[in-house]
């Protein structure tokens, strides 16, 4: 008897072969990602207002473009969660974000002149 194999149960049209390539591309991303914690949601505020201040490169093709309102809303999430999370923070916790605070409101001053 010759040796038939059967074929794979796979994607039945394009379509759907697609569909499982971006699944797969989803689930590399996600382990990729590091689990979301107070830390990296306020660095990624401050990371946010740095690029609008023009002092990190974002935007379009990586450029630095100045956007002082786009960093002042950055600047003043930050500032409600200092003011709704005050009390309920570790130290460690405290301690970034009224560093990050204090040196994003001291660039923001800069940029303005």
């Amino acid at each position: 008897m010759a040796n038939q194999q059967q074929p794979e149960s796979g994607p039945t049209n394009e379509s759907e072969a697609l569909d499982a390539d971006e699944r797969e591309d989803e689930r590399e991303d996600q382990t990729n990602i590091p689990p979301m914690t107070f830390d990296i949601f306020v660095l990624s505020l401050n990371a946010s207002a740095l690029i609008h201040l023009g002092q990190a490169p974002g935007g379009y093709a990586g450029k630095s473009e100045v956007n002082l309102p786009m960093a002042r809303q950055s600047i003043d999430i930050l500032g409600l969660l200092e003011q709704k999370t005050r009390g309920n923070l570790s130290g460690e916790e405290e301690r970034l974000l009224t560093d990050i605070l204090f040196d994003l409101r001291m660039r923001y001053a800069r940029a303005r002149t």
